[in-house]
């Protein structure tokens, strides 16, 4: 499905960007992927699916100079960039009236300004070649809020902005820009639910079972193939119906 092309995708040692790197890897796709300080599982991945698939590289996405290193990078040692997956995200959960200006500063940083950083510099290789597609991993959060997760849900709404704002810039371009908006996904995040938690989410999704980190990188597949040529500025919830 993605034959040959080039795909970068930040925070890919783990979680939902590791199943990426593996799914696009499988799928002939020639992978870079980031990691800011998990060098171990980088190495163990990169081990897994043959340095001939895919580069690990330390580079930190929140840093706007070290974005475009990156960029520049990947397009010296690959060729060019095809496919942006911006994935890279963190949580600092906390309710507003404790909420100190670290842990809003630190997820803003590292889940929206990562996304300006790397697409900014990504667009102009792809704006060049007039073909390119752009994803951005987003959360149902940034869709409808939830209680203690302010900053994450306000660096994962403004994801949705920008990417539908890109959307219209880039379109005469040929370049495509779309958000993935997962729901509770089965993580090592989620792996800390205690079975009374994972039990009150379970009553609100209609499926009632945690996603897949594989579903997330299928559908990411899907918007960089030729299926999904004529997809922008959407925003694609992967949730198992939980914000109908």
């Amino acid at each position: 499905m993605v034959e040959d092309k080039v795909v970068l995708i930040t925070g890919g040692s783990r979680g939902i960007g590791s199943e990426m790197v593996r799914v696009f890897a499988e799928n002939g796709a020639k992978v870079a992927f980031t990691y800011r300080s998990s060098a171990k599982k980088a190495n163990e991945l990169v081990a897994a699916l043959g340095d001939d698939k895919v580069k690990a590289y330390q580079s930190d996405a929140a840093d706007f100079d070290q974005a475009k290193q990156l960029v520049d990078q990947v397009v010296e040692d690959l060729g060019t960039i095809d496919v942006l997956v911006n994935n890279a995200g963190i949580t600092k959960d906390n309710l507003i009236i404790r909420m100190s200006e670290e842990e809003w500063d630190m997820v803003i940083e590292t889940n929206l300004k990562s996304v300006f950083n790397l697409s900014k510099h990504a667009a102009r290789v792809m704006m060049r070649k007039r073909d390119g597609v752009i994803i951005n991993i987003g959360s149902v959060v940034g869709i409808f809020g939830n209680a203690g997760q302010t900053n994450y849900s306000a660096s994962k709404a403004g994801i949705i902005g920008f990417s539908k704002s890109m959307a219209k810039e880039l379109g005469s371009r040929n370049v495509r820009c779309n958000v993935v908006a997962p729901g509770f996904i089965e993580t090592e995040m989620t792996e800390a639910l205690t079975d009374e938690q994972r039990d009150q989410y379970l009553q609100v999704i209609p499926l009632k079972r945690l996603g897949k980190g594989r579903e997330v990188a299928d559908t990411c597949l899907f918007l960089s193939s030729s299926m999904g040529e004529y997809i922008t500025g959407q925003v694609i919830s992967v949730c198992g119906g939980m914000n109908m």
